[in-house]
């Protein structure tokens, strides 16, 4: 398989296993993954943090066990910022997907193993458009796995952030009242659940730009100002890891564009 586009700033986020672990705490703020105590698992999570994430992905499932979180985040991240063909980042999701498919039947109290396979069906659904996902039956798929994520794990920030993204663009598809009628998704479930992250994780860069747009889509062109200060606000944060320099790349992108 041809490799992975790299990520480009990888020498500005040294980390080692004990800075991993001294971080940790701020790393993982939003999946609220726990920290390891396998030696493998750790130096699998070192590469993704660096921004390896090919090698974190081929280190986390050879390290097997929880090394498989590792493997499904670096592969889904990598698809989502920095895979350049569509057909080969819906292939890297799908395989995200059924490989935490698995591990959710394996071990179904892994918050986590719910987790990244919601976020990768999800991500997968607004590659080939929402309107298609939801006439696949995955949109209430995503909203029930995630559902049971925030079960299984209360303190999952970014569960709730991918929910709150779900009642939004359902409501951006095809209105509030077919949304809330027949997906269950509502405006005042969306704004609430952003609330909820936030309370949990603050500084989620990803969380900020996921807010800025939810605002545009649920109140329109009246939240702009708040939308453009949210992009703001992240595109001059200093990113703790390689996942959120992506974040803040994405808002000056986003800015820069207009």
């Amino acid at each position: 398989m041809k490799p992975w586009t790299p990520f480009p700033y990888s020498d500005a986020y040294p980390f080692t296993a004990n800075s991993v672990r001294s971080q940790w705490s701020r790393l993982h703020a939003g999946d609220a993954e726990p920290c390891p105590d396998d030696a493998a698992v750790l130096d699998a999570w070192v590469l993704f943090h660096r921004g390896a994430f090919e090698e974190a992905a081929r280190a986390g499932l050879a390290a097997g066990g929880a090394g498989i979180t590792v493997a499904n985040k670096a592969t889904i991240v990598y698809a989502n910022y920095l895979e350049p063909h569509e057909d080969r980042r819906l292939a890297l999701l799908t395989e995200a997907a059924e490989r935490a498919g698995d591990q959710m039947r394996t071990e179904p109290g892994n918050p986590n193993a719910w987790f990244w396979h919601a976020y990768a069906i999800g991500r997968y659904s607004q590659g080939i458009s929402v309107a298609k996902a939801m006439a696949q039956g995955l949109g209430s798929r995503v909203r029930k796995t995630l559902e049971q994520v925030i079960l299984l794990s209360p303190t999952h920030a970014d569960a709730r952030l991918a929910l709150a993204v779900f009642h939004a663009e359902i409501i951006d598809k095809v209105g509030e009242m077919v949304g809330s009628m027949t997906y269950g998704a509502r405006k005042a479930s969306s704004l609430r659940l952003f609330e909820e992250a936030f309370a949990i994780n603050p500084d989620s860069v990803i969380g900020k730009i996921e807010y800025a747009n939810a605002l545009l889509i649920l109140e329109g062109d009246q939240r702009m100002g708040d939308a453009t200060r949210l992009y703001e606000e992240v595109a001059t944060t200093h990113p703790a890891d390689a996942l959120e320099r992506l974040g803040v790349e994405l808002a000056q992108t986003e800015l820069a564009e207009g």
